[in-house]
């Protein structure tokens, strides 16, 4: 098999030889008798160098030429220098004739080797490529991608037509797209390898992240030759750096704010401190003072009511504290009833005015009193007003004016409270009503206070199904603050003229005064308390509304007492030392004579939780310290049945 496609070409030579010849002897021979003996046989000596190289080109020629002299050439010539030269040129055109067709036959080999080769490498790339655990592609010079292994394909969903040229970019996320780009644009401009990611279309729509690194080729001659690239899908690993950053980020945020907190917290215990012991220090001169007894007439009422000013300054800080905790906790309750907004705002001005009059401070009013009422706590809402309206003032310099205006506006009321007063600078107000936030918290501010009240008022304020919100024109340019409350749904009813009638104050201890206060002629009274100065003080006012009273210091010198004698009313401390109120009244509802005893835990222990636990241990009632006398007696009287 091997031997005949070698002898092939020797046949075909020896055929075209034939094939010459018959042509020589039956078509040419009439036109060149004998001349030309040559002629035909140099396209057979070409097509056997051509089809069959050196040897079957070789072999056609010297054949050839032993056909021509022992056949077409005269048989009386003799040999002379012109035939001899004709043969000599024949011979030397078969042999190169030979030499140049065995020469192309073998460049031709030679190229189809290395074409057979470069098939076969591209085959085992394209194999291997498509193998690969990653994404590549391939771009020519001219920035446009000619090929994409099958990874790509099946990661994108796409066809090779799509994303050939630029289609592969429709896949990459838009906000990452410029940035690609231009990274991609770049490094073929300057012939660099680049690295990137970004976040490229996966076959379900989604965008997942991938790593591409692109290289430059060239060939041995240093031309550019374009880029090929891999991608690695790096999803996962990106969204736990985003979430690991994210959680980084939030910690550093929730760090801040930890100590932002801390930074508020330590600034309100030293303002705490500061206004606690302002008041003390004005209540503990002035009872030095008239213990010495070096006062003069004319300064006794003013000692008594400096005591009895700051004492009160120092119940509304822990009333404010109170407050804002039980907002905080979620266990303030309001008492919703009908009320007119008119009542609740006389009420507040009312209980403002003496302080607006010592600063020379105008108030003017703009009410509409025809404005429909509102469902709210009264007592609540005067609270939110009366809050309003000392915040001006104190903020307002003397000789400065006060609006106060209530409204309708759509489905709701607005009462706004406008001051020419020193304003709000525009970096503060967004957080005037934080609570444990002043714009001047440093040792050097001018007004008192927690910093509590705007709190407590835009708490109320939204636990009444409104808002409140400050506006400011800048520092020095006053003022206002708007409070908002939806208008009630209800009619007709009754409305509450005690807490909201003109005239009534914002605490209510003092409307108690107001009212007569009973007597408790008769009555027996033990007083259990172990700080001394505050069972003489209830000695001192209980008797002076007509009382018997006994004191005990100790649980267990009360019980001795009630075992003596039965109270009509027992008045306890809950906090005491070795045992406590608690413990007291259980004691005495054990007994016979104390299961129906009347009993008040008069306490400092004033959370809402306090209430509860103490009205449960046995108590009826629950009082939180510093109390009103009034409140007290009249309370007490309430208990005795009198």
């Amino acid at each position: 098999m091997i031997l005949s496609r070698r002898l092939a070409p020797y046949g075909l030579a020896i055929a075209a030889l034939l094939v010459a010849a018959l042509l020589r002897i039956y078509v040419l021979a009439p036109f060149l008798g004998d001349r030309g003996p040559f002629s035909p046989f140099t396209l057979a000596i070409l097509l056997a160098a051509w089809v069959g190289g050196l040897g079957p080109g070789l072999l056609a020629t010297f054949l050839s030429l032993g056909i021509s002299i022992g056949f077409f050439m005269p048989k009386d010539t003799i040999l002379g220098t012109p035939q001899l030269a004709l043969i000599a040129v024949f011979t030397t055109t078969g042999v190169l004739l030979s030499i140049v067709c065995e020469s192309l036959r073998r460049a031709r080999r030679r190229a189809e080797a290395a074409n057979i080769a470069v098939r076969a490498s591209e085959e085992r790339f394209r194999r291997l490529a498509d193998t690969a655990p990653i994404l590549i592609w391939i771009s020519d010079p001219a920035k446009a991608c000619t090929w994409f292994n099958k990874p790509w394909l099946e990661f994108t969903g796409r066809t090779m037509e799509q994303e050939c040229g630029n289609g592969w970019a429709q896949g990459v996320h838009p906000d990452d797209l410029e940035r690609c780009l231009k990274i991609h644009t770049a490094s073929f401009e300057a012939r660099q390898a680049f690295e990137m990611d970004y976040r490229l279309r996966f076959r379900d729509g989604s965008h997942r992240w991938i790593f591409d690194r692109g290289t430059p080729m060239f060939d041995s001659g240093g031309h550019f030759l374009g880029y090929m690239g891999g991608c690695i899908d790096i999803h996962e690993r990106k969204e736990a750096e985003q979430n690991q950053e994210a959680l980084l980020q939030s910690e550093q945020a929730a760090r801040a704010e930890a100590e932002r907190i801390a930074l508020l917290k330590d600034e309100f215990l030293a303002t705490v401190s500061h206004e606690m012991r302002t008041p003390l220090t004005a209540i503990l001169g002035w009872a030095q003072l008239l213990r010495k007894g070096t006062l003069s007439g004319d300064a006794f009422p003013q000692a008594i009511e400096t005591i009895e000013r700051n004492a009160r300054t120092q119940a509304q800080l822990i009333e404010d504290l109170l407050d804002m905790s039980h907002i905080l906790s979620g266990r303030l309750r309001i008492d919703v009833q009908r009320v007119r907004l008119t009542d609740i705002i006389e009420a507040a001005l009312a209980a403002a005015e003496p302080a607006a009059a010592a600063k020379h401070i105008r108030i003017v009013r703009v009410l509409d009193t025809k404005a429909a009422p509102v469902s709210g706590d009264p007592i609540r809402l005067q609270q939110v007003i009366w809050n309003l309206l000392n915040n001006a003032i104190k903020f307002t310099p003397s000789g400065g004016k006060i609006i106060v205006a209530l409204e309708r506006v759509d489905s709701h009321l607005e009462i706004s409270v406008s001051d020419s007063g020193e304003g709000i600078a525009p970096e503060f107000l967004p957080y005037v009503f934080d609570r444990f936030r002043q714009a001047n918290a440093t040792t050097t501010r001018r007004h008192q206070g927690l910093g509590l009240g705007l709190a407590i008022v835009k708490q109320l304020a939204e636990l009444h199904g409104g808002s409140v919100h400050a506006k400011s024109p800048g520092k020095g340019l006053g003022s206002t603050f708007i409070l908002q409350l939806p208008v009630s749904v209800l009619h007709g009813g009754h409305y509450p003229e005690t807490a909201t009638g003109p005239g009534a104050s914002a605490d209510p201890a003092h409307r108690i005064q107001e009212e007569p206060v009973p007597s408790l002629s008769g009555a027996d009274l033990l007083v259990v308390d172990d700080d001394q100065d505050t069972r003489e003080m209830l000695r001192s006012v209980l008797e002076q509304s007509g009382a018997r009273v006994r004191t005990a210091s100790s649980a267990e010198e009360a019980v001795h007492a009630f075992d003596d004698h039965s109270p009509d009313v027992l008045i306890s401390d809950i906090g005491m030392p070795g045992e406590d109120g608690y413990s007291l009244i259980r004691k005495i509802r054990g007994r016979p004579a104390g299961h129906d005893t009347p009993a008040l835990a008069l306490t400092a222990f004033a959370r809402s939780e306090d209430r509860r636990r103490a009205i449960g241990a046995g108590f009826q009632m629950h009082l939180a310290k510093p109390v009103e006398p009034a409140e007290l007696v009249t309370i007490i009287a309430s208990l005795a049945r009198r």
